[in-house]
C-alpha cells in the first residue's frame, strides 16, 4: 500500500474523531511551545549576562592585591599594599600582550554642588583608563597626561551623578564640585552605560587623574588594583601568563614563594556566568520536556482506544489481502500526523508566547533556529516513540479474531 493512500486513511481517521484529536494534540502543542519560551527566555538571559559584560570590556584584565593572611585569618585585600605605580610602569615596558595599562586607585564619598549631594564612588586612572574600561565621553574631555603629571583636580561625571547634583537647565562643563570636601572642576561627562552584571549602576561615578585621588583622596601610596587590556580577546589567557611572570620579576618573588597578587579577567567572568546560565537552561529546557512526555504518553493512550474501536475494520483489511506492515504504517502515520500538527502549532504559540514575554514584561528572549529545529524533531520522536507499540499491536492482530471483535 503506498504512502500516500496510508496518509489519506490517517487524515480520514483523524478528521473523524476531530474532537478528541485536538484534545491528544493539546498535550504536545504545550510542550513544543514551553520548550521553546523556556529556550528562549533562557538563551536571552545568557545572551544579556554576556552583554552586559562585555559593557566592562572583554579585553580586560585586573591585576589585584592578594588578601593577606594573620594568624590563619584572611583580612581581605584592602588590608595588601603589594602593587604600586612602579609595577603599572613594569608592565608596560615588558608585557607586549596588553594594548593599554592604567593604575586604579578609589574611594567614596559624597558629592556636591550648591545645595545638591549625593553619595558616589570616584575612581582614578591616567589616560588610558576610559578605554580600558570601555567608557566614552559624551561631552567634554578625557584628562590629558598633563594633568596626570600635576595632578590636577578635574574630573568626568557619570550620568547619575550628574542628574543628582545639576539641575536641568545648567551645564556640567566647567563648574566645580566637592568631593570630600576637595574641590573638582568637571571637564566631561561620560556616556550612559546602565547597570552591570550585578547591578550596580556603571554611571553612578566620578573618574579622575588617579594622581590626585592618590593625594588628595586615598591619601595613600598602593594602588586598589591595575587595570589592563589584552591585545586582543583570543590572547587573553597567554597575555594573563605573561602579565603574572613580569609581575613576579617586578616583586622580586622568588620560585617557592607565592604570588603577592591575584589576577582576574572578564573571560573567567563571562565563563562563570555561562555555565550558571547553561545549567538554567537545561533546568528549564527539561521541566518544558517533561509536557512533552506527557503529550506522548495521551498520544499512546489515544492510539490505544483507536486500535480498539476499529478492530473489525483491521481484521477487514488483513482478510482482504492488507499486510501487517500495511497497518503497522497506517496508525504509526497517524500518530506521527498528530504529534506533528500538534508540534507545528506548538512552535507558533512557543514564539508569540516569547515575544509577548519580551514586548509585556521586558525579559530578554532569544529564539534561535536550533531550539525550534530541536523542539520539532523531539516531537516527531516522540509521535514515533509512543505510536509504534498501539501500531504493532494492531498489525498483529488475528484476521479471524478481530472481525469477530464486537
Amino acid at each position: 500500500m503506498k504512502i500516500l493512500t496510508l496518509l489519506k486513511i490517517a487524515m480520514v481517521a483523524i478528521k473523524r474523531n476531530k474532537t478528541r484529536s485536538v484534545l491528544t494534540m493539546l498535550g504536545i502543542i504545550i510542550g513544543v511551545a514551553s520548550v521553546i519560551a523556556m529556550l528562549a527566555i533562557g538563551e536571552g538571559s545568557n545572551a544579556s549576562i554576556k552583554s552586559q559584560i562585555a559593557t566592562m570590556g572583554t579585553n580586560l584584565i585586573n591585576v589585584m592585591p592578594a588578601s593577606k593572611n594573620r594568624g590563619g585569618v584572611q583580612q581581605g585585600r584592602e588590608m595588601s599594599q603589594t602593587l604600586v605605580v612602579a609595577d603599572v610602569d613594569f608592565l608596560r615596558e615588558n608585557s607586549e600582550l596588553i594594548s593599554a595599562v592604567s593604575p586604579e586607585v578609589g574611594g567614596s564619598g559624597q558629592v556636591i554642588f550648591g545645595s545638591n549631594n549625593w553619595p558616589t564612588q570616584i575612581f582614578g586612572g591616567n589616560e588610558d583608563y576610559t578605554y580600558i574600561k570601555k567608557y566614552d565621553v559624551a561631552n567634554g574631555r578625557i584628562f590629558s597626561s598633563q594633568d596626570i603629571k600635576s595632578a590636577r583636580k578635574v574630573c568626568l561625571l557619570g550620568q547619575t551623578v550628574v542628574d543628582n547634583v545639576f539641575g536641568e537647565d545648567i551645564d556640567p562643563i566647567g563648574q566645580t564640585i566637592r568631593f570630600e570636601k576637595i574641590p573638582f572642576t568637571v571637564i566631561g561627562i561620560l556616556k550612559e552605560k546602565g547597570e552591570n552584571t550585578f547591578g550596580q549602576d556603571q554611571d553612578d561615578i566620578i573618574l579622575a587623574p588617579y594622581t590626585t585621588v592618590m593625594k588628595r583622596i586615598t591619601r595613600q601610596t598602593h594602588l586598589r588594583a591595575i587595570v589592563m587590556s589584552a591585545s586582543s580577546e583570543d590572547l587573553i589567557d597567554e597575555a594573563s601568563s605573561q602579565i603574572e611572570a613580569v609581575m613576579r620579576l617586578s616583586h622580586k618573588l622568588k620560585d617557592s614563594e607565592d604570588n603577592d597578587f591575584e589576577i582576574r579577567t572578564q573571560a573567567e567572568l563571562i565563563s562563570t556566568f555561562g555555565s550558571i546560565s547553561e545549567m538554567m537552561l537545561v533546568l528549564l529546557g527539561s521541566i518544558a520536556a517533561i509536557s512533552l512526555v506527557v503529550g506522548g504518553i495521551g498520544i499512546m493512550n489515544i492510539m490505544y482506544v483507536s486500535v480498539t474501536e476499529r478492530t473489525r475494520e483491521i481484521g477487514l483489511r488483513l482478510a482482504v489481502g492488507g499486510k501487517g506492515k500495511d497497518i503497522l504504517m497506517q496508525f504509526l502515520l497517524e500518530a506521527i500526523l498528530l504529534s506533528t500538527i500538534g508540534g507545528l502549532v506548538g512552535v507558533a504559540i512557543g514564539i508569540f508566547t516569547s515575544n509577548t514575554v519580551e514586548n509585556i514584561m521586558a525579559w530578554p528572549v532569544l529564539i534561535t533556529p536550533d531550539s525550534i529545529l530541536l523542539s520539532f524533531l523531539f516531537c516527531t520522536f516522540i509521535g514515533v516513540f509512543f505510536g509504534w507499540y498501539p501500531a504493532r499491536k494492531a498489525a498483529a492482530l488475528d484476521p479471524i479474531d478481530a472481525l469477530r471483535h464486537e
